[in-house]
């Protein structure tokens, strides 16, 4: 059992890593220390609600939780909206959820989101635990405090910053995680070596078969890494501050919130949005003489390595038109300026204000329709 820990004063919180992290006596008496004496809204999809959700039941009212209302939605990203929001705020109405309740977000990425958001906005803000049972999840979106929903407008427009009170990722849960889902949160940990850490970056290049086979004691170290690195941005830079490094995480995504978006949120999960994000961005960046060119082959070698798209399809909707109107509506925009997460080096990124929509769109344009 690893633990790493965000630091954010008296609002830090545990990240508790390792195989039967839900049920071994370490992650129980965490977990008693939050619910103990409260009761509890845990939220799932069905896909995981199906696998989890009745031990997770368990493992809480153990740690003595004074009851659990189980709540269940359709899984994928497009459930991630204001409606299944509202549904939440009436299960926990008549459950008799009050400011003394948790919530416990069991699941992936639009899991944490949307219980997080929940649990910012139910009676003005309760505490949540983060059960992340995706590599995406365990990586990235239950770490930070970041949650929110979707608009049709774009992604992730509607939200708030609430950290949870613990963390618990169970390793053993990636057993059962759907190849494609597997490798959909590889994007994510590729994007702390290429964005963050050329070290790292080169270990994922060494391990990368290892990571594929679910080598438990590669994914364990990899896993830890990846919360490190995040753990430690956070603690500098909680609410992505001007100037601040939390954007920084970012990379790829202004690129891929766009092609979340114009798809409709169906035609990528998040992690190969991303995936195609970093390459045009690291493009673009050489494009413009900000980093070395060898940066665009190493990404792209290594996403293929993990199966990952590198290009965008020859979709109608995604012309370099469409992308830039959505991207200019990102949260890092201002006064109608762009700017995007863009590399300087391998394992180096800057927050750069991008004036020449001319080689962003001629970045596009090249990405067009390529295998």
């Amino acid at each position: 059992m690893r633990t790493v820990t965000v630091e954010l004063g008296a609002r830090g919180y545990p990240i508790l890593l390792g195989r039967g992290a839900s049920t071994g006596a370490a992650g129980l008496a965490a977990l008693r220390d939050v619910v103990g004496g409260r009761r509890c809204l845990l939220v799932a999809d069905r896909t995981v609600g199906a696998l989890h959700a009745a031990g997770w039941r368990q493992a809480l009212l153990a740690a003595g939780a004074a009851g659990c209302e189980r709540t269940e939605f359709p899984a994928g990203e497009g459930s991630k909206t204001l409606a299944t929001l509202a549904e939440l705020y009436g299960v926990a109405a008549r459950a008799g959820l009050d400011r003394s309740g948790v919530a416990v977000a069991l699941g992936g990425g639009v899991t944490g989101d949307l219980t997080g958001f929940f649990a910012a906005t139910w009676m003005r803000g309760i505490p949540f635990v983060q059960a992340p049972t995706s590599l995406l999840a365990l990586v990235d979106s239950s770490v930070g405090g970041k949650t929110g929903v979707d608009l049709p407008e774009g992604k992730n427009l509607v939200g708030a910053f609430h950290q949870p009170r613990l963390v618990v990722g169970d390793l053993a849960w990636l057993d059962t995680l759907p190849e494609g889902e597997l490798r959909n949160g590889l994007a994510e940990v590729v994007k702390y070596g290429a964005g963050l850490e050329a070290a790292f970056f080169a270990d994922l290049e060494r391990d990368a078969a290892a990571l594929l086979a679910r080598d438990p004691v590669v994914v364990e170290r990899v896993v830890a890494r990846c919360c490190e690195i995040k753990a430690a941005v956070v603690a500098e830079d909680e609410r992505e501050c001007e100037g601040g490094r939390r954007a920084l995480l970012n990379y790829g995504h202004t690129f891929g919130h766009a092609l979340e978006t114009l798809t409709g949120y169906a035609g990528f999960r998040h992690g190969e949005a991303v995936a195609v994000g970093m390459v045009l961005a690291a493009s673009l960046a050489v494009r413009l003489g900000l980093c070395p060119a060898e940066v665009v082959p190493r990404t792209t070698a290594l996403l293929h390595r993990f199966g990952l798209p590198t290009r965008l399809p020859a979709d109608p909707a995604l012309t370099p038109d469409a992308m830039l109107e959505v991207m200019g509506r990102d949260k890092k925009t201002r006064a109608g300026g762009l700017r995007l997460v863009l590399p300087t080096a391998l394992g180096a990124t800057a927050l750069v204000a991008v004036t020449d929509v001319a080689a962003v769109r001629a970045t596009l344009e090249v990405a067009r329709g390529k295998p």
